[in-house]
């Protein structure tokens, strides 16, 4: 053999060597034009008693490319055995509802309070959409329209640990709702606090859009958390427009009318996908966190407080006796203004050391034992080159692996469980739990000293390692997943699964369901 035809038998070879990996990764990496969550990625039993043999088979990504030949047969309840559908885990609770609303969902453009209008979404003609108020113990009736979404759309209950089938995310407890359709939620509001709901398909683009409102679950009247006379609440919802930030859908400063003295206690939501600085310009108290009040909370004075994307912070700010007004920041670009009708507020720039809410407020004990977990799982989030459904890139891992390759997380009901969550990435992550309430024991391995700090949407930080731990007591399939939206679509989306529990709702086919 000459030499030429040596060398270029040996560059084929090369080339073969890199193509033929790179062809298998590519097959590898694509999902079928319909499947079930309940097939995709590996099963993590954290430890804890696996299910009786054939009780529970689940398929890998291996398998999925079979499932897009399977069309709309329900794959999940034949391979997984009698189950109970996540159709079926409903409000037990019947007659009227304490509270109804109607919302009809459009698509066109969002008119800001400066007049200009952007491309987006709205509810009942506005973005955010209603208001939506209820009292601890009520029962909640949400019907919504879809008048022009064309992607069709959803409505998640983002920290309310509604039935799984009221959660509201496409292809896994609910098929979207198609234009001229209509589907109707129903809850019992047990848990007071600040809320928020959005949509759950293609929310990377609705809910950056506007397709969101507040949730407020005032305390029973008479009980102990309920608010007293003196103090007057306020909202302030954050939201970024087509680059414009804003509270409540207003720019820039917004008034809140407040007399002399009086405390007002601020809900503020942070609806973007990344952290936002909340300070003021005195004295505050962080009362709750996602819905939680907070044990014996202290003072604030120059500290501002993070708010990852997703999260809720009550803050309590007293409006000063000379009749001057308090500034409330939310970012540096928006603020509410307390005080009576005219009044001013200095300028107060942004503080340089941050309120750690580990150490925050005072101790409690727990509501159950973590000292010894039923199952304790990993979730460490990564990033680096490849495939995610055919097309390249470089995309988010969870425990080294890309989607569809993830962790599905498997627990029984009752289950203490205990959750090490690590961000190897250079970027900081909003990691939102679905249907559950977690407690943060440690960062780092320095263990929470503070007030027990309740959240279902944690910030964490470059090379930061959280701890946390929940009880498992609510049956469901349920995502688990970044919060910086995009994120979510680039494959940073596990799920917690009951067992016992399946899904008649398949991502993608007919009915296009996207849940991110």
């Amino acid at each position: 053999m000459s030499r030429s035809r040596l060398r270029l038998l040996l560059a084929c070879l090369a080339a073969l060597a890199i193509v033929i990996p790179l062809a298998w990764m590519w097959q590898a990496s694509l999902v079928p034009a319909t499947y079930s969550v309940m097939d995709m990625g590996t099963l993590d039993y954290g430890g804890g008693p696996e299910p009786a043999a054939g009780a529970m088979d689940h398929g890998s990504s291996g398998d999925m490319g079979d499932m897009g030949d399977m069309g709309d047969m329900d794959m999940a309840g034949m391979e997984h055995g009698a189950t109970t559908s996540v159709a079926d885990l409903v409000t037990k609770a019947d007659g009227p509802p304490d509270v109804a609303v109607d919302l009809v969902a459009a698509q066109g453009e969002v008119t800001l309070a400066s007049g200009r209008k952007v491309p987006g979404y709205t509810l009942n003609g506005t973005s955010p959409g209603p208001q939506i108020d209820a009292r601890q113990g009520d029962l909640v009736e949400v019907t919504v329209r879809n008048e022009s979404v064309t992607d069709g759309m959803t409505l998640h209950w983002h920290g309310v640990d509604v039935p799984n089938a009221d959660d509201g995310v496409a292809g896994v407890t609910q098929d979207a709702v198609a234009v001229g359709e209509e589907h109707t939620y129903r809850f019992v509001a047990e848990q007071a606090g600040t809320y928020w709901y959005h949509s759950h398909q293609v929310s990377h683009e609705q809910v950056i859009g506007g397709l969101f409102g507040a949730l407020v679950v005032h305390p029973a009247r008479g009980s102990r958390n309920a608010a007293d006379s003196d103090t007057v609440e306020a909202m302030a919802v954050a939201h970024t427009y087509s680059g414009t930030r804003t509270l409540n859908g207003e720019e820039g400063d917004v008034p809140f009318v407040a007399e002399p003295g009086q405390r007002v206690r601020v809900r503020v939501v942070n609806t973007d996908n990344g952290p936002t600085q909340v300070w003021a310009g005195g004295p505050y108290v962080v009362r709750a966190v996602d819905g939680y009040d907070l044990v014996e909370p202290t003072p604030v004075t120059d500290r501002s407080v993070t708010l990852t994307g997703g999260a809720r912070l009550d803050i309590e700010v007293a409006v000063p006796d000379d009749g001057s007004a308090v500034r409330l920041h939310v970012g540096g670009a928006t603020a509410l203004v307390l005080g009576p009708e005219g009044s001013v507020a200095p300028e107060v720039t942004q503080p340089t050391e941050k309120l750690d809410l580990l150490s925050y407020g005072s101790p409690a004990d727990l509501p159950f034992d973590v000292s010894d977990p039923d199952r304790t799982f990993d979730y460490d989030i990564g990033r680096r080159p490849g495939f995610l459904d055919g097309r390249p890139g470089l995309w988010w891992t969870v425990n080294g692996k890309m989607f569809p390759d993830v962790p599905m997380y498997v627990v029984r009901e009752g289950d203490v469980v205990v959750m090490r969550i690590h961000n190897g990435t250079s970027e900081d992550h909003p990691m939102h739990l679905h249907g559950h309430h977690a407690v943060v024991l440690s960062r780092d391995g320095v263990a929470a000293t503070g007030s027990p700090w309740w959240v279902d949407s944690l910030a964490v930080d470059p090379d930061e390692t959280y701890e946390i731990a929940f009880v498992a007591d609510n049956p469901g399939l349920w995502m688990d997943h970044c919060h910086n939206l995009p994120h979510a679509k680039e494959g940073l989306v596990a799920h917690l699964m009951y067992e016992g529990v399946d899904t008649p709702y398949r991502v993608g086919g007919a009915l296009e369901n996207q849940p991110e």
